[in-house]
C-alpha cells in the first residue's frame, strides 16, 4: 500500500471525529485510514447515557471550563476550537436531529446512540474515509525519530507520516478499552499517570444503607469529607443519588467519585445525605411535631408515612434511637431532634470505588506535559498525537467527556490537515 497521510487508531468518539475534521479540512479521505479492533465502530457511544447517549452539554463555556475538575486550562483550544455549540451543529448537520434535557444535557431526538453513531459513520462515508475493523495495533513505527506507520497483531503494516491515537481509556473494558493506547504511547517514551476507574459508585460500610437498595431519591444534597477533618468539605452538591446492593451510585456520586479519587484511594471517607435540603433543622422539626400532633395516639413506626420513602423509613427509626412502639405522644423534645438530626445529617462511610468494569470514564493517562494542547501533537515524537479518553483528562456527567473526545479529536485532525497542507 502507497504511504498514507494520516493513521487513526481507535473508531471511537475520538477518532471518527478527528478522522472527519482532518478530511473536512484538507487531507483527502482516501488518504486517511481509521483501525479498529472490534468489529464496529463507537461501540462505547452505544452504551452511553443507559443507550440514549448524552453527546453534549448546552451549557456556557465558562461552565464547559468548572465541569473539568483537573487541568481544565489544558482544554483552552480544543473547547474554543470546537465548542459543544459547533458539536450540536455537526450533528444537526449530519442529519440528526438533538434536544436539550434538564442540567443542559443534549441527546438524539430520537433517544438512541446508535444515531449519533451512525451521523458519524455517514460523515466518513461522505469523506471517503477508509475504515478497518477487528484491526489492533501492536506497535507504532518510527524512523529517523518520527512517526512512520503501524504494525499490526497480524503483521501487517501500514505506512503515514502522521498517527493518532484514539483509543480510549480501560473503563467498560467488554467495549473494548484494553488499554492499548497507553502500551502504545508508552513505547515512545510517553509517561502514563496512575489508571484509576472515575465517574463511579461508591461502596459503603453500613448494612442499613444496603438495605435501601434501589432507593432513588431525586432531591438531595450531598457532603463528603476525611473523618479526621469534618470541617473540609471535599465535595458538595445537590441532585440525584441512587441506592445499591452494593453502596451509593446516580449522578450525584459519580460525580463525586471524579472529586474525591485520590482522597478515597487513600482512606475511607464521610458522606453526609441531607434529605431535606429544602428547610432548615427547625423547620423541619415543626414539620415533624405537626405530624406527630395529628398522629399522637399511634405508634412511632406508624407516624412516619409522609416523612420520608418507605425503603428510609425503617433505617431512620433505628439510627434515631426510638423504639417502634412507642407512642407518639410519648416521644421527647431530644428523641424528635435526633431524629431531625438523622435526615439533615445521615451518615455513610464510603470505603472504596468500584472497579473498570463499572467506570464511564478513566482517570489518568497519557501525561499533558508530553502533549501540545494547541494541537494535541506529542512533544517527544513528531508526527505522533493523541485525542480523547487515552489522555489523563476526565470530567463530571453531563456530557462532558464526549465533549472532551469531540474537541481534541477535532483538533487533533485539524492540525494533522494543517501539517499536510
Amino acid at each position: 500500500m502507497h504511504k498514507l497521510k494520516l493513521i487513526v487508531i481507535g473508531a471511537g468518539a475520538a477518532g471518527m471525529m478527528a478522522a472527519i475534521s482532518a478530511a473536512q479540512n484538507g487531507i483527502p479521505g482516501r488518504e486517511i485510514l481509521v483501525l479498529e479492533r472490534n468489529e464496529k465502530p463507537g461501540k462505547k457511544i452505544y452504551i452511553t447515557g443507559k443507550g440514549r447517549c448524552n453527546l453534549t452539554n448546552a451549557c456556557e463555556m465558562e461552565e464547559l471550563f468548572l465541569n473539568v475538575p483537573r487541568q481544565a486550562k489544558f482544554l483552552y483550544s480544543a473547547f474554543y476550537t470546537f465548542s459543544n455549540e459547533q458539536v450540536i451543529d455537526f450533528f444537526e448537520h449530519a442529519g440528526m436531529k438533538t434536544k436539550v434535557e434538564r442540567g443542559n444535557r443534549v441527546f438524539p431526538v430520537s433517544d438512541h446512540a446508535s444515531d449519533v453513531i451512525g451521523a458519524l459513520k455517514r460523515m466518513m462515508d461522505r469523506l471517503d474515509i477508509q475504515v478497518e475493523y477487528h484491526a489492533r495495533v501492536r506497535q507504532i513505527l518510527t524512523g529517523e525519530g518520527a512517526v512512520s506507520g503501524v504494525r499490526l497483531e497480524d503483521g501487517r503494516e501500514y505506512h503515514a507520516g502522521q498517527v493518532l491515537i484514539a483509543t480510549g481509556g480501560k473503563s467498560y473494558p467488554t467495549t473494548g478499552s484494553s488499554g492499548d493506547g497507553y502500551m502504545l504511547a508508552q513505547s515512545l517514551g510517553h509517561t502514563i499517570t496512575e489508571l484509576r476507574p472515575s465517574l463511579v459508585p461508591f461502596t459503603v460500610a453500613e448494612e442499613d444503607v444496603i438495605r435501601m437498595q434501589g432507593l432513588a431519591p431525586k432531591n438531595v444534597r450531598v457532603q463528603i469529607f476525611e473523618p479526621a477533618h469534618p470541617k473540609k468539605v471535599l465535595f458538595e452538591d445537590f441532585g440525584e443519588m441512587l441506592f445499591t446492593h452494593f453502596g451509593v451510585s446516580g449522578p450525584l456520586m459519580l460525580s463525586a467519585s471524579s472529586v474525591v479519587n485520590d482522597e478515597i484511594a487513600k482512606d475511607k471517607l464521610t458522606l453526609l445525605i441531607d434529605w431535606k435540603p429544602a428547610i432548615t433543622e427547625e423547620q423541619l422539626d415543626k414539620r415533624i411535631l405537626k405530624d406527630f400532633e395529628e398522629n399522637q395516639n399511634k405508634q412511632f413506626k406508624n407516624a412516619l408515612s409522609g416523612l420520608a420513602p418507605a425503603k428510609l423509613l425503617p433505617v431512620l427509626m433505628k439510627r434515631s434511637g426510638i423504639p417502634e412502639g412507642k407512642k407518639v405522644n410519648e416521644i421527647t423534645r431530644e428523641e424528635r431532634w435526633e431524629l431531625v438530626r438523622c435526615l439533615k445529617a445521615f451518615s455513610v462511610t464510603l470505603t472504596g470505588l468500584r472497579d473498570f468494569n463499572e467506570a464511564i470514564i478513566t482517570r489518568g493517562g497519557i501525561s499533558l506535559k508530553e502533549v501540545n494542547p494547541s494541537t494535541m501533537e506529542s512533544k517527544l515524537v513528531p508526527g505522533l498525537c493523541f485525542a480523547g479518553e487515552v489522555l489523563d483528562l476526565d470530567a463530571f456527567t453531563g456530557g462532558f467527556n464526549l465533549q472532551i473526545a469531540w474537541s481534541t479529536g477535532y483538533l487533533a485532525g485539524l492540525c494533522a490537515a494543517e501539517n499536510y497542507k
